[in-house]
């Protein structure tokens, strides 16, 4: 029986990215409580697949794009409804979407280039990340079922908008050497 399961964690993954939809449309109308319950309802989930997989060994290379894809289009999506209801600075929408482009083509640069790659979250990247998903869940519940101070609001979104721009900055000095030098050693193999 456990044999037949070991798809639930993309299967929940495939839920999370499903419930994208309902949470853009609770904050574009502004039903932060709601929206509130389905972000618990995602962490669940993502706290479940990721134990399911590491439980049982059910690791898969099609789980290891759902699991981040879901996690980064609920965000995402979370960063873009905020801004349209004026609730985060569209500047740093403007910020963590531009980061995630250029992270995006650097991996597709990467692999038509040099070749196939694992890219791990660094450090500032999980810190990043952390910070984002804290400053969703904060404005959502200051704006649905509690009123945060406006200081500790103000300082999530510069803390975010700093670990944007440094992580950033990270993958593309990471990455840029590593290509580097991998084409370095691609070229001298050419030559023997």
């Amino acid at each position: 029986m456990i044999r037949g399961l070991q798809h639930l964690p993309n299967l929940i993954s495939i839920a999370r990215i499903l419930l994208t939809l309902p949470v853009a449309y609770l904050l574009l109308q502004q039903r932060f409580s709601e929206a509130l319950l389905l972000f618990f309802v995602a962490g669940v989930s993502d706290a479940l697949d990721g134990y399911l997989a590491k439980r049982f060994g059910w690791h898969s290379r099609l789980g290891s794009i759902l699991d981040p894809l879901a996690d980064k289009l609920l965000l995402v999506t979370a960063f873009v409804c905020l801004a349209w209801v004026a609730v985060i600075p569209f500047w740093l929408v403007l910020l963590v979407l531009g980061r995630d482009l250029v992270i995006i083509l650097g991996a597709l640069a990467f692999h038509l280039l040099i070749g196939r790659y694992e890219m791990a979250p660094t450090w500032i990247s999980k810190l990043n990340t952390a910070l984002q998903i804290i400053l969703v869940l904060a404005l959502v519940l200051s704006h649905g079922l509690y009123a945060l101070p406006e200081g500790v609001l103000t300082w999530l979104v510069y803390g975010v908008s700093v670990t944007t721009v440094l992580s950033g900055l990270d993958y593309v000095w990471t990455w840029g050497r590593k290509a580097y030098r991998l084409k370095q050693k691609q070229n001298r193999e050419k030559r023997v």
